[in-house]
């Protein structure tokens, strides 16, 4: 089987993603709020590409029904419910809802990927319940892509790092091929070790976000298994994998 890292979606062909089982690692934030927020109980996340069509879509639902979610340069958009900051996604505001949500990265990420297998989000906070699904996809000998959103095309150091921790975690077999980015990242994931929030605070988006007022966020999204869901992107949405989901 293969098990590849790519750093940016700009990396990725279609052709290593096809087949493959395919994890969107966006640390900081949208994969750890997507994680919260299936965690506290919404009924599903709807990644869309832009604010337009987030007011576009929210259109196919009663108003009571969904929350308008997502961030432009790090700060919550104009005229929407919420932000992209996991630590507004509590219970109390998403429970039972769908959320309809635009970030800069991690749903373009997502939503460029072609012809996988499975799409799943990716995260510290997730991060034992989504190993858990890429030990079953390597015990069946299926293909496993990793992809960084990165920053607006660019490498970020905290989305390779947890790219790293869980190339590190599956169990070495003569049979698995790694690319030289999957390799890297473990280098990455060795400096740093248990030391998520170093990792944030020598990432130039963690300094930005700091600087901007969500050192919390930063705190939220180091928590290891804090939300032990598999989010799974599925029909143009993103639910939760429990027994009605199994693959």
């Amino acid at each position: 089987m293969r098990l590849d890292v790519f750093f940016t979606p700009n990396q990725v062909k279609p052709v290593e993603t096809a087949g493959r089982l395919v994890l969107i690692v966006d640390v900081l934030r949208a994969s750890t709020t997507v994680a919260t927020a299936l965690g506290n109980g919404a009924k599903t996340v709807i990644p869309v590409e832009g604010a337009d069509e987030v007011i576009s879509r929210s259109k196919e639902f009663a108003r009571s029904q969904i929350l308008l979610a997502g961030e432009q340069k790090m700060h919550p958009i104009a005229g929407f419910d919420i932000g992209n900051s996991p630590q507004s996604f509590t219970a109390a505001v998403v429970e039972g809802k769908t959320i309809l949500i635009t970030t800069t990265n991690g749903t373009r990420t997502l939503l460029g990927v072609q012809n996988a297998r499975d799409i799943v989000i990716a995260s510290y906070v997730n991060f034992s319940a989504v190993l858990a699904l890429m030990k079953v996809a390597a015990s069946s000998s299926t293909d496993v892509a990793i992809i960084c959103a990165g920053e607006e095309g660019s490498f970020t150091l905290e989305d390779s790092a947890c790219a790293g921790r869980y190339v590190r975690a599956i169990p070495k077999r003569a049979d698995i091929q790694t690319n030289d980015a999957a390799a890297a990242s473990v280098l990455i994931e060795k400096k740093y070790g248990d030391n998520i929030a170093k990792v944030f605070k020598e990432s130039a988006h963690g300094q930005a976000l700091a600087s901007a007022g969500f050192g919390d966020d930063l705190t939220a999204a180091a928590q290891v298994d804090s939300y032990p869901v598999v989010p799974i992107y599925q029909d143009r949405q993103i639910t939760k994998l429990g027994p009605e989901r199994a693959r």
